[in-house]
């Protein structure tokens, strides 16, 4: 009995502190957030938009300034920026190529890409009214795309909020240190535009390590140059590094590599539950007795542009082919093979999931790559520009992939990558097992955002997760201030042992001297 009082007593006890204790943890109330994409193209605000969808469905309120309005919802608000610079779609391939098909072109282009972004978000009238002073204290975080300069983090700072940058790619490996104070290391990281997934060969780790030196140096300069030839108000704004940076990435497509504590891996974030095939797509993938083939150079490419040498290499080699072909591809195309549905656009993602699909054909963006990860499909990789290389070499990397040339495209290169694709059970198997290491982590995508999201608000920005690297001037950060000083010490003793030694010879050859006299 009095067990049971004592028992009893102590529950009582419980219930009470815990009562007391729970009313001290601060409930979570709806976040106000500022949303900006900064680039006008569709791939970058999937990955934008599924980001804010996430904190939205969690009862957080979103204003976000887009160049894709789709209508207002419950907790959210658009502002449309598409006048402010045109969208980047139906692009011509070749153009493209010659453009930004290698990387050290691409990498000179950079600063002026950046520069006509940045004038047309700065411009932004009702963006400037939102970052006028008054608007002090209306939203609790800045959520933004950052660019290939910094021009944006300033606006964060004229808030006074914390910010969040969400990258829709892998790390953009030349201003990786302003995002976090370190920089990744050439010997093992890829940069951004390699188009190699690990630098495992000497030529290949001078060449990274080339590339990233060159790309920034190369930024930098022109950024100095345009400050003093062609200078904007944004320029001398003061500039602040973000508390989390949301990253396009997971482990089972990105080689290891070491990370701060405020980058997140949420790749795969855009991926919803996949709807219902159009019947007219679905009759065309369930007759086909050898399964299908999906082929599509994404939402930025117009396919339809490519060489006419090159279109006639990709029908034939599919004409061949006993499966069914899904192509995307724009307007009517002459001589169609038999086996070919074209369409301006599929439901990728609700096509990859189906059990007959045998092989997607892709360039290699981001949202495909993650599309294909997720469905365990083989992949013939015909990388363009900018991270697809990279992007495919991983998926190389993990043996459920075959990169090709796409100026060197010819009919029997392509039967042949086909059919091993398709014939070597090992692509479909290693398919499955990224598919599998994929989805195997202790949280969605989405409750990721939605955690920490919520822990920068109410730390008051994280600054504890940042590193101290940040707070570091670059010749702190390379330790060449300790190197000097340690060179100068050697100098200095070995200059003073040098003149110990003379004066010892000179003391040594004057007794020798007396002695023989």
């Amino acid at each position: 009995m009095a067990a049971m009082k004592m028992s009893t007593a102590v529950s009582l006890s419980l219930l009470l502190w815990l009562s007391i204790d729970l009313q001290t943890i601060p409930v979570s109330e709806a976040a106000r957030i500022l949303a900006v994409e900064t680039i006008a193209g569709k791939s970058h605000w999937s990955f934008l938009s599924s980001v804010i969808r996430s904190l939205t469905d969690a009862g957080h309120t979103v204003t976000v300034f887009t160049p894709f309005p789709d209508g207002n919802r419950e907790n959210y608000t658009e502002v449309d920026t598409s006048r402010d610079f045109p969208i980047k779609l139906n692009l011509d391939v070749m153009q493209a190529i010659q453009m930004f098909g290698e990387p050290f072109p691409l990498i000179n282009n950079i600063a002026t890409i950046a520069r006509f972004y940045c004038d047309a978000i700065n411009g932004n009238r009702e963006l400037a009214d939102v970052l006028a002073s008054g608007a002090r204290g209306r939203y609790d975080l800045l959520l933004i795309e950052p660019l290939g300069v910094d021009c944006v983090s300033h606006m964060a700072d004229a808030l006074g909020i914390p910010m969040i940058y969400t990258i829709p790619s892998p790390m953009i490996t030349f201003i990786e240190r302003q995002f976090t104070g370190h920089l990744s290391n050439p010997s093992s990281v890829p940069h951004m535009f390699a188009n190699h997934a690990v630098p495992g060969t000497f030529v290949q780790r001078f060449t990274n390590a080339a590339m990233l030196t060159y790309s920034l140096v190369k930024t930098k300069y022109d950024q100095i140059v345009m400050r003093f030839t062609d200078p904007r108000p944004y320029d001398l704004a003061p500039t602040v590094s973000p508390s989390i940076i949301f990253q396009n990435s997971h482990y089972a497509t990105e080689s290891s590599r070491p990370l701060t504590p405020n980058v997140v891996y949420v790749g795969g974030i855009h991926l919803k539950p996949a709807k219902t095939i159009p019947k007219d797509i679905l009759d065309f993938i369930e007759d086909s007795p050898h399964g299908v083939i999906l082929f599509t150079l994404g939402s930025t490419m117009k396919v339809s542009s490519l060489p006419e040498h090159i279109e006639k290499a990709l029908k034939e080699a599919l004409a061949d082919v006993p499966q069914r072909v899904l192509w995307k591809y724009e307007g009517e195309m002459k001589d169609k093979p038999k086996n070919v549905m074209t369409k301006k656009w599929f439901p990728q993602r609700e096509i990859l999931l189906h059990p007959k699909v045998k092989l997607f054909i892709s360039h290699g963006g981001m949202s495909g790559v993650y599309e294909a990860v997720d469905a365990g499909v083989p992949v013939l990789g015909i990388p363009v520009f900018y991270d697809q290389p990279r992007n495919i070499e991983h998926l190389v990397l993990a043996g459920m992939a075959i990169s090709m040339d796409l100026l060197s495209t010819s009919k029997e290169k392509l039967s042949n990558a086909i059919s091993k694709l398709i014939n070597d059970e090992s692509y479909a198997k290693n398919a499955k097992i990224a598919s599998i290491r994929f989805k195997d982590r202790p949280m969605t995508p989405q409750q990721s955002v939605v955690y920490w999201t919520e822990y920068v608000i109410r730390h008051k920005g994280a600054p504890h997760l940042k590193s101290h690297a940040l707070n570091l001037t670059w010749y702190q950060y390379l330790l060449l201030d300790v190197m000097f000083v340690v060179l100068t010490f050697v100098f200095l003793v070995t200059f003073l042992v040098y003149k110990v030694l003379k004066c010892i010879r000179k003391l040594v050859f004057k007794n020798e001297k007396v002695k023989s006299n």
